[in-house]
């Protein structure tokens, strides 16, 4: 009889840290799944005409400080998502010092593209 008390008690332990593992593995790809949705169709913040803020960019300004300062002006909802899109953009490694109006109904793709040399170089060529 106390064999099969243990041999009872082992599989119940056995079938509850299963259960735990498998919720805890579906809650981690749960939130992987939505950040790497936010990365690819975050919406702006707020509709058009949305609230412009002026953003300095210097020579030292790395992007995990642009993605903070964009996060502190209310102009992205999360700064680690702006992050990884740009570092997934065309404008990683681009980015220009210099002073950009941003607004919070403008995509971070509309955002880096101003703040990038791309967009410096599209306006100089239509200039000509």
């Amino acid at each position: 009889m106390k064999q099969f008390i243990v041999s009872i008690t082992t599989a119940i332990v056995k079938v509850i840290v299963f259960v735990l593992i498998v919720k805890y593995v579906i809650g981690i790809a749960t939130t992987a799944y939505d950040f790497g949705y936010r990365v690819f169709a975050e919406e702006p913040v707020s509709a058009e005409p949305g609230i412009t803020y002026t953003v300095e960019l210097s020579e030292e300004t790395t992007p995990r400080q642009v993605a903070e300062a964009l996060e502190d002006y209310g102009l992205v909802r999360d700064k680690n998502i702006f992050y990884v899109q740009y570092l997934v953009s065309s404008s990683k490694g681009k980015l220009m010092p210099g002073n950009y109006e941003l607004s919070t109904a403008m995509t971070a793709d509309e955002m880096l593209e101003i703040m990038s040399s791309s967009y410096v170089e599209e306006e100089e060529d239509g200039e000509e």
